[in-house]
C-alpha cells in the first residue's frame, strides 16, 4: 500500500503542476519570494491568491516547506518536486502549525504514516476540505463534518459519518466510539487502507460536500 500511495502522491503533484501551470520547484521559489515559511500561512495564500483547493495547497505547502528545509522529514525536493513526494508521506509541518502533531509524539509518533496516509486519499478526491484539531483527535470537514483521525496505543481511529450504511467486518458501529460518527474502522496500519475504506471515505466525503 505504501507503494500506492506514493504512486497517488506523484499522481497529485503532476495534476497539480498541469492545472495551475507552475512546476513544484516554481511553486517553491514563488513561496520563497514571498517570504511565506508556516504551513497555515502558505496554504491560506495558496488558496486566496490561486484558487487552490485545501487538498492541493496543503500537499503543495509540505513539499515547498521540506524543499526550503523547514521540514524535518524526508531528503528534500528536486527542481520539480518529485524527490519531496516520499519525504511528504511522512513529513509534516511543526507543532506550532500543524493540527495533527501534538497526537503524534512520544510511542504514537510511529502512527503518524497512517495519518498521513489518509489525508493523501483524500488529497486525491480533489475537493476542498478543512482540518480542525479537537481534543484528542483531527475533524476533517467540507460544508459539513465527514470524518475524523484519532490515535490509539497501537492504531489510529477513523471516524466516519455513513448515514444509512449497515455496519459489518471492520466498518463497525460508531456510537461507543463517539456518537457524531456513524462508523468506525480501526486502522494498524498503511496497507489497512485499500479500496474498500477509500470506497467508504469517497463516499463520506461526497456526502458532505
Amino acid at each position: 500500500m505504501a507503494n500506492v500511495v506514493d504512486d497517488a502522491l506523484r499522481t497529485q503533484v503532476r495534476n497539480i503542476e498541469a492545472q495551475y501551470g507552475r512546476s513544484m520547484g516554481a511553486w517553491t521559489d514563488l513561496i520563497r519570494s514571498r517570504g511565506l515559511t508556516k504551513h497555515t500561512e502558505i496554504i491560506a495564500w495558496l488558496k486566496s491568491e490561486h484558487g487552490m483547493t485545501h487538498g492541493n495547497a496543503n500537499r503543495v505547502a509540505l513539499i515547498a516547506r521540506e524543499s526550503l528545509g523547514d521540514v524535518s522529514a524526508g531528503s528534500g525536493a528536486s527542481a520539480d518536486g518529485s524527490a519531496a513526494v516520499g519525504g511528504a508521506v511522512a513529513g509534516h509541518p511543526s507543532t506550532t502549525d500543524d493540527p495533527a502533531a501534538a497526537l503524534y509524539t512520544g510511542s504514537r509518533a510511529g502512527l503518524r504514516p497512517i495519518h498521513e496516509a489518509v489525508i493523501a486519499v483524500i488529497d486525491g478526491f480533489g475537493g476542498d476540505y478543512d482540518v480542525a484539531p479537537k481534543k484528542g483527535y483531527v475533524s476533517l470537514r467540507r460544508r459539513k463534518q465527514f470524518a475524523m483521525l484519532q490515535p490509539a496505543s497501537m492504531r489510529v481511529d477513523l471516524g466516519l459519518i455513513l448515514p444509512g450504511m449497515p455496519t459489518g467486518g471492520r466498518l463497525e458501529p460508531g456510537g461507543t466510539f463517539n456518537a457524531m460518527f456513524s462508523h468506525r474502522v480501526r486502522l494498524d496500519s498503511v496497507e489497512a487502507i485499500d479500496a474498500e475504506l477509500e470506497g467508504w471515505l469517497k463516499t463520506a466525503f461526497d456526502a458532505a460536500g
